[in-house]
């Protein structure tokens, strides 16, 4: 069983930074894309950075040059580095390991709490 969990989120003011971290259980992590999620309020969930087993990252046109995914495979460990925080990036921030075998395989943390006060 894949477990994952997040952790780091937190208030900070507009500007500040905050580093997410999301450690993985389970033997699957290397294999995984990894990546961060937030959902706001009312709103859907939707996509914030991944890094493929290689390394690859991709984000959101709203996080570019803000915020930066990265991880370690030795320690099974996604981190999300958030820097020039806004009130929009308030949300609940989830963490996602996408296995791709013969079918896509999606786990999912339990989420953590971002807030970013104005």
């Amino acid at each position: 069983q894949v477990q994952l969990v997040e952790s780091g989120g937190g208030l900070v003011q507009a500007g500040g930074s905050l580093r997410l971290s999301c450690a993985a259980s389970g033997s699957i992590f290397s294999r995984s894309t990894m990546g961060w999620y937030r959902q706001a309020p009312g709103k859907q969930r939707d996509l914030v950075a991944t890094i493929t087993s290689t390394g690859r990252t991709n984000y959101a046109d709203s996080v570019k040059g803000r915020f930066t995914i990265s991880r370690d495979n030795a320690k099974s460990t996604v981190y999300l580095q958030m820097n020039s925080l806004k009130p929009e990036d308030t949300a609940v921030y989830y963490c996602n390991a996408k296995l791709i075998v013969t079918i896509v395989t999606n786990y999912w943390g339990q989420g953590t709490q971002v807030t970013v006060s104005s």
